[in-house]
């Protein structure tokens, strides 16, 4: 017998029994349950068997990595139901390729059409299997004969994956005959996978499927036009250029077309961007651009290129950050652990913003401030500003989307932007890479590189960030003129080089661990590539360093 603690509970188990049948002990409904467990601080599968003595702590769906966890199993129930639905005989590509909302919009091509009756088909069969409660079974296969498999079963894009892991094995899930990989944990059996709704959208289907902080309840999908549209066509460049997978990124780091890649998709941004300053021009009564983005979206240098181009059609673009009108350090409002919450719009004096830009719309003359960040005082030093005929501001700040930041200027003298780096490379077919990912690893690199800030240090704040962005950014992006996609299908080979010693300076005994071999593993996938060439004033150097902009 072993003695495993559990919730301050010790108790012996036989050795040898689940994970599983530990930790169920006790849970009455299913919804947030545990469905991964850290046993002796290293994280364990429900299906993997009791080996000692242990200390045993739960990770709910509600977790991070419990949810991730949930989202992974409940599109690999869909992929399965999707194929005995449709037959894999009549599918061409089942493609995972993004999420809008709290739904994931799954590609799909082949002799078929999609629709409302098959989707609701491939749900129907959906919960027959999670009725049946199925198990998920994890087998470990020698790379060679894994690969092997994957090519046996048309799945291309693992097998071209797999060419350039180095590990020996590999593991593959296993659902009612059907074989797949995964990138990352996954629930023991279907039984665990009770909430979602399979709908058709555009050319797929959306998997919608709980939030994290409500796993037993759906929130009806919301279709976000603009921002699938934005992911779309950047997803359609991309496979113009045959890069829909890591696997098809390396294929062009070692055929030597990397440098060509890089210069092609940076003058595909710049033409965006010359588009946009266009835009503004045509309108002929914009006095304001108000750019706002989560996080390590780019939006410094992208601030600086949108002035260049709209330099180049004679206007004259006054750069303003919405955080030099932060109130003073005692006026900002407190978050409920009682930290400072710099991220609502109350931390901004948005009265005096206001009073400020209607002045100079006016034709007056107006004294800016700065904020001194050490002190946390705001500050004037003479920065003044008279709006001409063509002078026109370039405004940057989280809330610059949300029309309760600039109340009394005129719509029509507003022009607002969202820009954000939305990734649209998979790691494969099914196995997507999240946009909040490639995001974390930016601001891991641009921290340590400008704020001498460690990656446990990133990741501890990065949950905080995250609530900020869902609070003050994304309830209004679909309200912005345009949207600009930031990311570049090559940036993350080239910031692997920079963030791994960051993550491996991350120890076991540390809580951010888990985050920290999570994004190890990812970063595997890619072969690295040198920044030596990119140019400096790509976005990409924001974070890795050497841009001619002051960032």
């Amino acid at each position: 017998m072993c003695i495993v603690t559990m919730d301050g509970v010790q108790k012996e188990y036989p050795q040898g029994i689940t994970y599983e049948e530990i930790v169920r002990e006790g849970e009455s409904e299913p919804g947030d349950e545990a469905v991964l467990v850290r046993v002796n601080g290293k994280v364990r599968e429900l299906c993997k068997h009791l080996e000692g003595d242990c200390i045993i702590e739960k990770i709910r769906r509600s977790d991070t990595m419990g949810h991730k966890t949930y989202v992974r199993s409940a599109i690999f129930l869909f992929v399965k139901a999707a194929t005995d639905t449709i037959g894999a005989e009549h599918i061409e590509e089942l493609k995972v390729e993004f999420a809008i909302g709290k739904g994931y919009y799954i590609s799909a091509r082949g002799d078929f059409t999609p629709s409302e009756e098959l989707a609701g088909r491939i749900e129907k069969r959906m919960r027959e299997m999670t009725e049946a409660k199925l198990p998920i079974v994890k087998q470990t296969y020698p790379s060679a004969e894994a690969v092997a498999m994957f090519a046996e079963n048309g799945m291309s894009d693992k097998e071209k994956l797999f060419r350039y892991r180095r590990s020996s094995s590999i593991n593959v899930y296993t659902l009612d005959g059907y074989h797949d990989y995964y990138y990352g944990y996954m629930m023991p059996n279907t039984d665990y996978i009770r909430y979602y709704e399979v709908l058709c959208h555009e050319n797929g289907f959306i998997l919608n499927l709980p939030d994290m902080g409500n796993p037993k309840e759906l929130v009806p999908f919301a279709p976000q036009k603009k921002l699938f549209d934005t992911l779309v066509e950047s997803g359609r460049w991309s496979h113009l250029f045959g890069l829909d997978t890591i696997g098809d990124l390396n294929d062009q780091i070692c055929y030597g077309n990397i440098s060509d890649l890089i210069l092609v998709q940076e003058a595909q941004q710049e033409r965006r961007i010359g588009e946009i300053a266009q835009e503004i021009v045509k309108r002929g009564n914009v006095k304001f651009v108000m750019i706002a983005g989560p996080s390590s979206s780019g939006k410094t240098t992208f601030s600086h290129r949108l002035s260049i181009q709209l330099r180049t059609l004679g206007m004259n673009p006054h750069p303003i950050g919405v955080d030099d009108y932060f109130v003073n350090r005692e006026k900002t409002p407190l978050d409920e652990n009682g930290d400072y919450n710099f991220e609502c719009l109350e931390a901004i004096d948005v009265e005096q913003f206001n009073k400020d830009m209607t002045r100079l719309l006016a034709g007056e003359t107006v004294e800016l401030p700065s904020f001194n960040f050490k002190t946390g005082q705001r500050e004037y030093k003479g920065n003044y500003k008279t709006l001409g005929e063509d002078d026109i501001l370039v405004i940057e700040g989280i809330h610059c989307l949300n029309d309760k930041l600039s109340y009394t200027l005129p719509t029509e003298s507003k022009y607002k932007i969202y820009i954000s780096a939305l990734t649209t490379l998979n790691i494969d077919e099914h196995n997507r890479i999240p946009t909040t990912d490639g995001r974390l690893l930016r601001r891991m690199v641009r921290d340590a590189r400008t704020r001498g800030a460690t990656a446990k240090r990133t990741i501890q704040m990065w949950q905080s960030v995250r609530r900020g962005e869902e609070e003050n950014i994304f309830p209004y992006q679909e309200s912005a003129d345009t949207m600009f996609n930031s990311a570049l299908i090559y940036e993350l080979a080239v910031i692997k080089q920079f963030a791994e010693p960051l993550l491996f300076s991350i120890r076991p005994e540390e809580p951010e661990y888990d985050e920290a071999k999570r994004l190890l593993k990812f970063l595997g996938y890619f072969l690295g590539i040198t920044s030596e060439k990119l140019p400096n004033n790509s976005i990409v150097r924001e974070f890795v360093g050497g841009s001619c902009f002051p960032v």
